[in-house]
């Protein structure tokens, strides 16, 4: 059966450790990842223009690997959620999260019924293409397994965090600190007072509703020190990020 070990761990109280991909989309990034010890990867769809076939692809891979592969949509829309998750997403992150409705709608998307309205299609990849003789259970199983992920990113998501992090479905809420700061005219700085509240706001959200809230952090360090201030979900920067930070060091190291 479908599990997500990732979306139990959060759940549970505890804290999980990922990357986020834009770019190097090969066969081995998932097993290169896993090898790291990532827990999952979030594919981006949002700023990468990656398509189905290559996130289909990745989610295969991911899945094979024994990490938890999810998907940033570009907009909380039927057609933008409904092939990733049959594709094999395990998890579903939606930017730009500004209002319960749109929350609501997320979840409807991701979930089959009663919990939801999620289109029913089986033998495919989402439940590894097993035949469809009988669908309930698959579809209990898929309605535990597949993570929703709220960004609040904008001073609008800010303002409703609560209400959106409160509506029944939602996992976790995400901190989308570039465009947050942008929306609060304060563009990149990240130790603005308004900024800072608008962090602890966030995070005093997910304390209340009961959600993990997640962030995306470049560095160990700045991951452990997000932790202590109540993150639990942490995604270290991206793979592209990574390896210029790598390779920008060892080519300092080896002019030094």
């Amino acid at each position: 059966m479908i599990a997500n070990p990732v979306r139990a761990k959060l759940l549970a109280g505890g804290t999980t450790f990922g990357t986020m991909a834009f770019e190097f989309f090969t066969p081995g990034l998932a097993r290169i990842l896993a090898s790291a010890g990532a827990e999952y990867v979030i594919l981006d769809q949002e700023h990468s223009g990656a398509g189905i076939d290559l996130i289909k692809a990745q989610c295969a891979f991911a899945r094979g690997a024994g990490i938890v592969p999810m998907v940033r949509v570009p907009a909380c829309e039927k057609d933008q959620i409904s092939p990733i998750l049959d594709a094999g997403a395990l998890g579903i992150m939606v930017p730009m999260m500004e209002s319960p409705e749109q929350a609501q709608a997320l979840v409807q998307w991701c979930r089959y019924r009663p919990l939801g309205k999620r289109g029913l299609a089986f033998g495919l990849a989402h439940d590894d293409w097993h035949p469809a003789a009988n669908a309930q259970p698959y579809m209990d199983a898929a309605n535990e397994a597949i993570l929703t992920i709220a960004m609040i990113e904008t001073a609008a998501g800010l303002q409703n965090a609560r209400r959106i992090l409160a509506v029944p479905g939602i996992d976790i809420g995400w901190l989308g600190h570039f465009d947050l700061s942008d929306s609060l005219g304060i563009v990149g700085q990240f130790d603005h007072p308004r900024f800072t509240t608008a962090e602890a706001d966030i995070i005093a959200a997910g304390r209340e509703t009961g959600k993990p809230i997640g962030w995306l952090a470049n560095t160990g360090e700045a991951a452990k020190a997000g932790i202590a201030r109540g993150f639990r979900a942490l995604c270290l920067n991206t793979d592209v990020g990574l390896l210029r930070a790598a390779l920008a060091a060892e080519i300092g190291s080896a002019k030094g």
